[in-house]
């Protein structure tokens, strides 16, 4: 059987529409299926709906509800209609349903039709969600004379109608349930609340969130609850972002005579939710808390009072409030679905990280959690974002797990693509990005980061931000360079960290923005001739020519500068670019200048190396290219070894040309001097990497051919013989720990 938990993805991408017929209507039907486990069909439903791919055509599947019988089903804001939902879902016995902010024009008035027309689900039914949707209440039909309604769905314990139309007339309806426990009425058009009185028996659990609509008086909302016998959980709160603050007045004046009142009115209360309501007292809490012994949660969060002396002596009472931590996370964990209050935890979360110094992963997943329930608020994301960046600042990211992290930077990155023009919001998604260790060992969609990166620069100059933007970017396109080409350097209108250079190099100026705009380009550049085109036909070189001069005293930027200028020249069909007697001859004066640093020096004996390797390519004077093949030799033979790593490569292929016996001395020298600088920093990779590419053979031909030069010979064996003792070390190792025959 499939395994949902692992295999899932692949399963609901690719095998689909292999396994699956298409029916006239052009929904999908299950070519053959065995007999599912019951479980395992609630568990395939759930999977398409979370991973986006159920639709009018996909649901199809399950109109087959003999193999594939559903129970416990969630289509929770998927696109299905109400014919596909009729077709698909109202023939099965279903126990649970949430067909919550469904689009595609499915209806509540559609869903009770649809499960009533099954006699079965009619009495299986127990616990319905719609929140979200438009109830049309008015096209109910009479079914045998009786008129079809929430009140046709007899077995229903659970039904959740916030944020819908429902109205006094429904709530009439809904409250002859006989056994109705759960009922959620939040941000609805609730009116009176009298309705409730019919099942006063049975409701234990009321949830009635910002209900603007209510006009009844606090007496007369008192005595219902005080009716309410069986209940357990009372939601009263009210949205504290309100604009009108009369609105409500007589919630709160209600809310203050439950608290201060009798412990004889709802008796049986152990969780009350109060937050957001104005005009309480830390007394009335304090007298309130202290008469209910049985209380497990109270809800104050934006009331002011969280923080009562009387609280912190109970230990066993969950409150959610802006007190500490505990108070805050309790909030984030049980408003998910409340905009209004996740917007107040989140604050009071930041101001409680601010200083944070221990890393603290469960907050971190209550924040992303938060971001995934409001996916379109600007208010969340302002302040998730800068919660995130508390949460994994320094060194925090590093004890969490890297799950948690790539779920995290997912955020992170929706919140850039969503919120675009967002000064703060991408400012906070950067500082956040901005970590070596989060760039460079979690795994996140890296190409997706590095465009919302450029797409930024290129319509923004904000110094901090650019220069946290480059650095990101300066790590990323090394990672997915080849992706990036199209991206950053398709057209001269991308290549915003070239205008970055020039912008920098206009004033002089040396600072990390330069730095890292120059090793971004160095590593787009890097093994990728499409990229090194798109740099010279952006009129790269002509900059790259004033940098190389302008910053003659520094050796950081004459480094990038010449390290991309080598990727060019590596390019045979690019070569012809760089065959400027100006340009070579400045760089053979770097090459020359015993006072450079030998880091300046080795990358401008590349560039030469690579131009004068190719007699029948040469342009320029042939005198030049003599000189130049002297220097290179002479300069090089000069060069001290280097202790720390100057280079990397990811592969030797560029230097296999160079390496022929037919070459001059000083082109081979500047490629065996090369290898042996990496090799030598770095035995352990490049021993491998020059036995894969087939350069071992080719020192060995080199250092047995006649007329290769003693330099290069001396060194081309120090190569082999560093490669070779590598090897038998290794493999003595290896002998050593293996295990051995007894």
């Amino acid at each position: 059987y499939l395994h949902l938990s692992k295999g899932s993805n692949y399963f609901l991408h690719h095998c689909l529409d292999a396994l699956c017929s298409v029916r006239a209507d052009g929904s999908m039907s299950l070519i053959w299926a065995p007999l599912f486990p019951q479980e395992m069909a609630d568990q395939l439903l759930q999977k398409m709906t979370t991973k986006g791919i159920l639709n009018d055509t996909t649901v199809g599947i399950f109109r087959n509800c003999k193999e594939l019988r559903l129970r416990r089903a969630s289509i929770r804001s998927s696109p299905v209609s109400a014919e596909a939902f009729r077709l698909a879902l109202c023939p099965h016995r279903l126990l649970e349903l949430d067909v919550s902010w469904v689009s595609g024009g499915l209806t509540g008035a559609d869903i009770i039709s649809g499960l009533a027309s099954n006699p079965e689900c009619r009495l299986s039914l127990q616990r319905l969600s719609l929140s979200g949707l438009r109830l049309d209440w008015e096209s109910l039909e009479e079914d045998g004379g009786v008129r079809v309604g929430f009140s046709s769905l007899q077995g229903l314990r659970m039904l959740n109608v916030a944020n819908t139309d429902v109205n006094d007339a429904v709530l009439e309806d809904i409250c002859t349930l006989p056994h109705l426990e759960t009922l959620d009425i939040s941000c609805s058009a609730i009116s009176k609340l009298t309705a409730l009185l019919k099942c006063n028996n049975t409701l234990r659990f009321l949830i009635a969130h910002k209900l603007q609509q209510l006009d009844m008086s606090p007496a007369r909302l008192l005595f219902v609850f005080n009716q309410l016998h069986a209940l357990r959980h009372l939601d009263f709160s009210d949205d504290h972002f309100a604009v009108d603050d009369s609105d409500g007045r007589v919630g709160d004046e209600t809310v203050r005579q439950l608290l201060e009142g009798s412990p004889e009115v709802l008796p049986s209360l152990v969780s009350l939710d109060i937050s957001g309501r104005k005009r309480i007292s830390e007394a009335a809490i304090g007298a309130f808390v202290q008469s209910r012994s049985r209380l497990v949660f109270l809800g104050l969060l934006a009331t002011g009072v969280s923080s009562c002396d009387v609280l912190s002596s109970k230990k066993n009472l969950k409150i959610t409030g802006e007190a500490d931590e505990n108070q805050v996370c309790e909030a984030l964990r049980r408003y998910r679905d409340q905009e209004c209050f996740i917007r107040e935890a989140l604050v009071h979360l930041y101001n409680l990280t601010t200083d944070a110094d221990k890393p603290q992963p469960d907050m971190l997943k209550l924040v992303v959690s938060a971001m995934q329930s409001h996916p379109t608020s600007l208010h969340v994301h302002l302040v998730a974002t800068a919660c995130v960046f508390n949460l994994t600042t320094q060194d925090l990211a590093e004890a969490m797990s890297v799950s948690l992290l790539s779920s995290t930077i997912a955020q992170l990155l929706y919140a850039m693509k969503t919120f675009p023009n967002h000064h703060q919001v991408q400012k906070n998604c950067l500082l956040a990005l901005c970590s070596d260790y989060i760039l460079q060992d979690v795994p996140f969609d890296k190409y997706l980061a590095a465009t919302l990166v450029i797409n930024w620069l290129s319509s923004h100059e904000d110094p901090t931000l650019q220069r946290m933007a480059v650095a990101v970017i300066s790590i990323l396109v090394a990672k997915v360079k080849t992706l990036l080409t199209h991206c950053a350097l398709a057209s001269c209108r991308k290549i915003q960290l070239l205008a970055i250079v020039q912008q920098k190099a206009m004033v002089g100026v040396v600072d990390s923005t330069l730095k890292f705009a120059l090793s971004a380009l160095w590593n787009l550049t890097d093994e990728m001739p499409a990229a090194a085109r798109n740099f010279i036909e952006c009129q790269g070189l002509e900059l790259y020519e004033e940098v190389l001069e302008s910053y003659y005293s520094e050796p950081s930027i004459q480094q990038k500068v010449l390290g991309l200028l080598n990727n060019i020249a590596e390019v045979e069909e690019l070569q012809a670019d760089l065959m400027e007697e100006d340009l070579l001859e400045h760089i053979l004066s770097l090459l020359q200048d015993s006072q450079v640093e030998v880091g300046v020096r080795y990358f401008a004996g590349g560039i030469l190396a690579h131009l004068s390797s190719r007699a029948e390519a040469w342009t320029l004077e042939g005198e030049l290219r003599t000189t130049i093949l002297e220097q290179l030799h002479d300069s090089i033979m000069t060069w001290t070894q280097l202790e720390r790593e100057m280079v990397s490569y990811r592969s030797f292929r560029p230097f296999c040309p160079l390496l022929q016996p037919c070459q001059p001395s000083g082109v081979q020298l500047w490629a065996v001097w090369a290898i042996h600088l990496v090799c030598s920093q770095n035995t352990s990779h490049y021993s491998s990497m020059l036995e894969r590419e087939g350069l071992t053979e080719l020192l060995k031909a080199l250092t047995a051919h006649p007329d290769t030069h003693s330099d290069v010979k001396g060194l081309s064996d120090r190569i082999l013989c560093m490669v070779e003792q590598y090897q038998s070390h290794s493999g003595a190792f290896k002998s050593q720990t293996e295990p051995r025959n007894s």
